[in-house]
């Protein structure tokens, strides 16, 4: 396989972590967001959105959308299962995965901050509020439904990993480099630090990848 990445993109890091975990080979390209490469009439070809990741698995269309490559990474590669068997755990996994990938990662994503500076001439600390209360508010939901909800073990779905840890640390991991304090989700920082804690998401932290700052 081969992908398009981005050593600080969280949804790249979740692509990442499930194909380390599954033990898939992927060959990794890293564009530059900041240089804005992703806007490039080349990679528009490959991702009309402009966004990672991309992932090319044989000489079909490209993957896009964080989800929808774990879902085919899964179909594809069952022998390492990071979704339960049974419907209604299967369900909280994905549902806790979405409050992430669909409700809270959208909302700081780099185009949505360029746009409020750009649009409404928003300074950069405000926006960075903004970031924060992003983070916040998806951070109180996860922190909540895990504390309380019986689904909940050592991970966020029992005790394998499932789609929603890859979620929840990408999360975590956006809290260091927005300067968001965890001290308030002690159940979210203590799965996310089990995950940190294992080779396959260690190895694909977004510090580890080619671009990052030393």
């Amino acid at each position: 396989m081969k992908m398009y990445g981005n050593w600080r993109s969280a949804a790249a890091f979740r692509v990442r972590i499930a194909l380390n975990l599954k033990g898939i080979p992927c060959e990794e390209t890293f564009i530059d967001l900041d240089a804005g490469d992703q806007h490039a009439p080349e990679f528009r070809r490959i991702n009309p959105q402009g966004a990672v990741p991309a992932l090319f698995d044989g000489d079909g269309p490209p993957l896009t959308q964080s989800l929808a490559i774990l879902d085919y990474l899964e179909e594809t590669h069952p022998d390492v299962p990071l979704l339960p068997a049974e419907p209604r755990a299967r369900a909280r996994a994905r549902s806790l995965a979405q409050v992430v990938a669909c409700d809270t990662h959208p909302l700081y994503v780099p185009r949505v901050r360029t746009y409020l500076m750009d649009a409404y001439g928003l300074p950069k600390e405000r926006m960075l509020d903004f970031v924060r209360h992003a983070f916040e508010t998806g951070l109180k939901v996860l922190e909540t439904r895990l504390s309380t909800e019986d689904g909940t073990g050592r991970y966020c779905q029992g005790d394998r990993v499932s789609h929603a840890d890859l979620c929840l640390v990408s999360l975590y991991v956006g809290t260091g480099i927005f300067g968001v304090d965890t001290q308030a989700y002690p159940t979210v920082r203590r799965i996310a630090e089990t995950c940190l804690a294992e080779d396959a998401f260690a190895r694909a932290h977004p510090l580890r990848q080619p671009g990052a700052p030393a």
